[in-house]
């Protein structure tokens, strides 16, 4: 009889290469927990795909909760896992804090001591993992729920070396203190950017900005001008998507959601182009999402394209960047006035009627290189973030076994 073959990780350190591997199911390693034996001295816990279980009062959360339902709540200890009985996509959250939540959530405990919560804190958010919890769970929407019963049912890998289990938490833990630093970097870069904007730009019923560089000193007020005056503008359409004819081209089609990407889910051809109201922007131009999720960003085309009907494209008469930048500064301000409490569209008229501040075109060109330095250093920033990212999940996948072939 041949022996059965072994199931490692792709990655492993030296140290734990003769330590073998188990695939146990889940209630094996982790207990249902139903604890309410609680008080009003205990935070209530939002359950979040981004933060894990965090206190409400740390988040947005508008949610109340009456006396008599916070009496059904579940205790929840730091290091026990959550999973969302009906929205579940992103994984088992873990929780840094002690306080309760809903019981419409499932709380795992771990069985012993030489179980490492950060270990699992890492493997159940592995798409691996999260696909195989979903497999032949089709419509949970229409009831179907990830159960206690359910999370039993599916192998999840067990290093026999608790020491293994932790360095292999360490090294994962590492890599997310070094992406929250980077983020936070990025978070201040972005913070003075905005700061800057505050004082290049005229604050509300100032003709001037607090801040001008030394060569414009004196130079006289900023004219006032609409964005009508000051710029083309025009939006697009969109291609009959019942004929197959117009769609599958070479023809970026640049829908709202991607104002500010380099490449397009859509392509139009030709013909779908000439048999729509479909517009042509260029590298470089302003544009503004009207209505949708994003309504009131605004971006610089990075692509050649045609825009749909959700999108404005501005061209200023001298400077594209300058303008961008200002709309920028003034999006919030845009938003409030005319998209109150998140609702409602932009329109062209409404963008055409914002009047803005002009200096001259050699102060336009200034501020919006100096700016555009600073958006430069956002964007390595950004892509240095989203690297560490990338390099985490490549670690995550090589650093836990392929628990397909444990016949799960």
């Amino acid at each position: 009889m041949s022996k059965k073959k072994e199931i490692v990780p792709k990655f492993r350190f030296p140290e734990f290469q003769r330590d073998g591997i188990d695939f146990v199911h889940g209630n094996k390693l982790f207990k249902s927990i139903t604890n309410k034996n609680h008080n009003s001295d205990l935070s209530i816990l939002a359950i979040t795909q981004d933060q894990g279980a965090v206190p409400r009062d740390q988040i947005e959360y508008n949610v109340t909760v009456t006396d008599k339902s916070l009496s059904n709540y579940k205790v929840v200890e730091v290091g026990d896992f959550i999973i969302s009985l009906r929205s579940f996509q992103g994984g088992i959250e873990y929780s840094r804090f002690k306080g309760i939540c809903s019981p419409a959530y499932i709380i795992l405990r771990k069985r012993e001591e030489n179980i490492s919560e950060l270990y699992y804190k890492y493997f159940f958010k592995t798409w691996r993992y999260i696909q195989s919890l979903n497999r032949n769970l089709e419509g949970i929407r229409d009831g179907k729920m990830i159960s206690y019963s359910r999370f039993s049912s599916v192998k999840v890998p067990y290093p026999r070396s608790f020491k293994e289990q932790q360095k292999i938490a360490d090294c994962l833990s590492s890599i997310d203190e070094l992406i929250d630093a980077e983020s936070r970097k990025l978070k201040a870069l972005e913070k003075y950017k905005k700061g800057l904007m505050q004082k290049l730009f005229p604050a509300e019923g100032k003709t001037l900005p607090e801040w001008r560089f030394p060569e414009f000193q004196g130079c006289g007020e900023w004219k006032s001008k609409s964005i009508g005056k000051a710029c083309k503008m025009f939006s697009g359409g969109t291609p009959d998507t019942s004929k197959k004819e117009f769609y599958g081209g070479t023809i970026p089609f640049i829908r709202s959601a991607e104002i500010n990407k380099s490449s397009t889910e859509l392509f139009i051809t030709e013909e779908g182009f000439k048999n729509s109201s479909a517009k042509m922007v260029k590298k470089g131009d302003i544009l503004i999402a009207l209505y949708g999720a994003n309504s009131g960003e605004v971006a610089l085309s990075k692509i050649d394209g045609a825009i749909n009907q959700a999108i404005l494209c501005l061209r200023h008469e001298t400077n594209n960047v300058f303008v961008y930048h200002y709309f920028t500064h003034m999006k919030n301000w845009i938003i409030s006035k005319y998209i109150q409490g998140g609702q409602g569209n932009l329109s062209g008229q409404i963008i055409k009627s914002v009047n803005l501040y002009f200096p001259k075109a050699e102060e336009q060109q200034k501020i919006a290189d100096f700016l555009s330095e600073i958006d430069t250093m956002i964007t390595g920033q950004s892509n240095k973030v989203e690297q560490l990212k990338a390099h985490k999940k490549g670690l995550m996948q090589g650093l836990f076994p392929s628990f397909e072939e444990a016949d799960v």
